[in-house]
């Protein structure tokens, strides 16, 4: 038997197909997020903060942005993840900004949360 080519090893993280329907899971419940957000903006009415304070003190539209920060982060956490994998070439300097992207996401989630618990 002949084999034609050389054996090709693939290695990698085999994120694929995760990644990639993780990325459109998450970027349809934004658009969900940002279609119910304009409905309500669009309503007649002026627009004030206690108007923006009451759309966002309805318990539905907490769990929503609650999923939609959520959802943000880890759809921001994939891509950069993706480009400091692809265009990073020194591990120790991947790993760091690995470590960065990581903490840098975490704290602007819980930001974002702690806001919108506040209203």
């Amino acid at each position: 038997m002949t084999t034609f080519g050389s054996k090709r090893t693939v290695v990698g993280a085999h994120y694929g197909l995760r990644d990639w329907l993780a990325q459109r899971v998450t970027a349809v419940l934004m658009a969900l997020f940002t279609v119910a957000l304009l409905v309500q903006v669009l309503l007649p009415g002026p627009l004030d903060y206690d108007r923006w304070a009451g759309i966002f003190s309805q318990q539905w539209m907490k769990a929503l942005t609650f999923v939609v920060i959520l959802s943000l982060a880890y759809h921001a956490w994939v891509g950069m993840r993706d480009i400091w994998m692809d265009y990073v070439q020194p591990l120790g300097i991947r790993l760091g900004l690995h470590v960065f992207t990581i903490v840098w996401l975490l704290a602007c989630a819980g930001w974002a949360i702690q806001v919108l618990w506040r209203l």
